[in-house]
């Protein structure tokens, strides 16, 4: 049923590559925002200018394109809690922090970095929680003056309040935290600079989000949040409406370890390049903590999204599997009709993939062999290397293929082939007829006869439909191909 009320926003940091635990979280986001007829913001988490940058602002912004999960609000599409990067807010967070402060909901923090430090150390070895330990909650004016004196520079912290805080989960149900557990934290740098702490539950409040989607490991952050929304209502910021949290589980690689940035399968850069189908791609990432039902691994992005509720998402850890998410992607590739399967192809058909120059290219050869291709890649960019025979002026060099078909015999082998073949009429059917009658004039089936053949023509011991190759390839190419494998057996 749709609920035009649902607001929920997906807000990553620019700092490196795209990667695929981030665009889950986006696109659990945006399947439930579509899914309840609701709206999907997309805000830039930007406050770090050291580790923030220009160019992985863009590749987010193309990434999520590509992707087509498009949002109603944010960079680009405006709307009316503009401006939405971080980075261009920070009178309101100047604003909302002096606010927390005046209100005694936050306070100044004097401590050094080696006196928290120092106290962690003791509470550790007495046993106790090692969080911050509240001295600087009731600072005296003799105190703060002593301390500015001494040139310390304060930060901002959150006053938590001395009670339990307990939410329901829309993944893992009903939480508890207790106070020591969750001890008072900054908000605010020591140079004024807001913290993720603050920013992003002020910019919540203040744009009206109903439901945080997002990952497990932003769990133990959510009573501090909680305890803030409510003091951020207490000073007119917002509606007063908590949202509610469901937190994903993780993405696990190698191992059984969290799938980090660092790791190369982690990038969807990779995926992009290499050609997985947005679709193939988002229904992988769709399975790693849901399902349509259990028999049913494969569905296009329209029924994830009727079928998308954020209350069947498993809370158990999500393995990345790279070979599944490569047979998916191969399904999806199939399921394309041959016109759509070829204008996808078309990247990886010139510079820089392609090997051959642009003026060898055949479009009639690639429509021609293009049904065939299709039934066998799993990835676009495999079509270069299945198809480079057409075009390239010999087939490629590829000595492991060569050792491999080539056995005592292929030389007296071919020569029948090519006979037989130079006489059959030039249709896959008939091509294949003279190869099995080759083969078996020398007592060879089909499997073996053939790969002589294939590795003279197309220089693989692997590929597309040998005949059907063949047909396209034509006449005059085949035999020349045939006759210099001879040549090459002689020498």
């Amino acid at each position: 049923m749709a609920n035009a009320t649902v607001r929920v926003r997906f807000c990553p940091s620019p700092t490196g590559n795209p990667h695929v635990g981030m665009v889950r979280t986006a696109l659990f986001n945006w399947a439930f925002a579509r899914h309840h007829g609701g709206t999907m913001v997309f805000r830039i988490e930007d406050t770090d200018a050291a580790r923030d940058s220009e160019e992985s602002y863009e590749q987010l912004l193309d990434a999520m394109n590509w992707l087509g999960l498009d949002w109603d609000e944010g960079p680009e599409v405006g709307g009316p809690h503009e401006p939405y990067r971080q980075s261009q807010r920070m009178d309101i967070y100047r604003d909302v922090a002096a606010k927390l402060l005046e209100s005694g909901h936050a306070y100044r923090c004097y401590c050094t970095t080696e006196e928290l430090d120092e106290r962690r150390e003791a509470a550790r070895a007495a046993g106790r929680p090692s969080g911050y330990d509240g001295k600087c909650r009731e600072v005296t004016a003799e105190q703060k003056e002593q301390y500015e004196r001494e040139g310390r520079e304060p930060i901002v912290r959150f006053r938590m309040p001395d009670e339990p805080i307990t939410f329901t989960d829309l993944v893992r149900g009903e939480l508890t935290f207790t106070p020591e557990n969750v001890p008072d934290y900054g908000i605010v740098r020591a140079n004024g600079a807001p913290l993720y702490t603050l920013v992003n539950p002020v910019d919540d409040a203040l744009m009206g989000i109903t439901h945080v989607l997002r990952g497990e490991d932003l769990l133990s952050s959510t009573p501090r949040q909680i305890a803030l929304y409510r003091a951020l209502a207490e000073i007119g910021v917002g509606s007063g409406t908590l949202p509610e949290f469901g937190h994903l589980p993780y993405v696990m690689g190698e191992g059984n370890k969290k799938l980090s940035k660092r790791n190369p399968e982690s990038s969807l850069n990779l995926y992009r390049e290499r050609g997985f189908l947005r679709e193939g791609l988002l229904n992988y990432l769709s399975l790693l903590g849901w399902s349509l039902s259990a028999d049913r691994d494969i569905f296009t992005v329209e029924e994830l999204v009727a079928a998308f509720d954020i209350k069947d998402v498993n809370a158990n850890p999500a393995r990345f599997d790279l070979k599944k998410a490569e047979a998916l992607n191969a399904e999806h590739i199939r399921r394309l009709d041959v016109k759509a399967f070829m204008d996808a192809c078309a990247p990886w058909l010139k510079a820089p993939f392609a090997p051959w120059a642009p003026e060898k290219f055949d479009q009639a050869q690639f429509e021609a062999i293009a049904p065939h291709a299709q039934t066998r890649l799993t990835v676009l960019s495999d079509i270069t290397a299945n198809v480079d025979f057409l075009f390239l002026d010999e087939p490629v060099e590829d000595e492991a293929s060569w050792q491999k078909a080539m056995k005592e015999g292929s030389d007296a082998l071919l020569r029948t082939a090519r006979a037989k073949l130079a006489e059959a009429e030039w249709n896959a059917d008939a091509l294949k007829a003279a190869v099995v009658a080759a083969g078996e004039e020398h007592g060879l089936k089909l499997g073996k006869a053939q790969a002589p053949v294939r590795v003279a023509v197309t220089g693989r011991t692997v590929g597309l439909p040998l005949f059907e190759s063949l047909e396209v390839l034509g006449r005059e190419r085949t035999l020349a191909r045939v006759d210099a494998a001879l040549a090459r057996l002689a020498g």
